[in-house]
């Protein structure tokens, strides 16, 4: 899992609380849509815990690009761009908590989850 908060004490209190639960491994942590990108490249992660509203690159746009390149990764690479794990895509889920549904409904229309 890999969780993205520009936050600090948010992110680290979500890292920690994900990290103690069973079964879960937090392969990273990113400040903003930038960092997120290149962990999800390096990282692979099943699932991506991404703040919308981030400084620089926002949730949305690092949530398309993160799930544009994992495509891609899956038409040109022999392992299906997977590992051979069957996955091509990480699940990305939004956290928001701003009280708007056009942030919710952007992301959900570049593949969140």
């Amino acid at each position: 899992m890999l969780v993205v908060d520009d936050q600090f004490l948010i992110r680290s209190g979500l890292t920690a609380l994900l990290g103690a639960a069973p079964g879960i491994e937090v392969a990273g942590e990113a400040a903003d849509g930038e960092e997120a990108v290149r962990l999800a490249a390096e990282t692979r992660p099943d699932v991506i815990l991404m703040d919308i509203r981030m400084p620089g690159t926002d949730g949305i746009t690092a949530t398309e690009r993160i799930l544009a390149e994992a495509e891609a990764r899956a038409g040109a690479g022999a392992d299906g761009g997977d590992g051979g794990t069957g996955r091509v895509r990480p699940k990305v889920l939004v956290l928001t908590t701003f009280d708007s549904d056009a942030y919710v409904f952007r992301a959900l229309r570049v593949g969140a989850s």
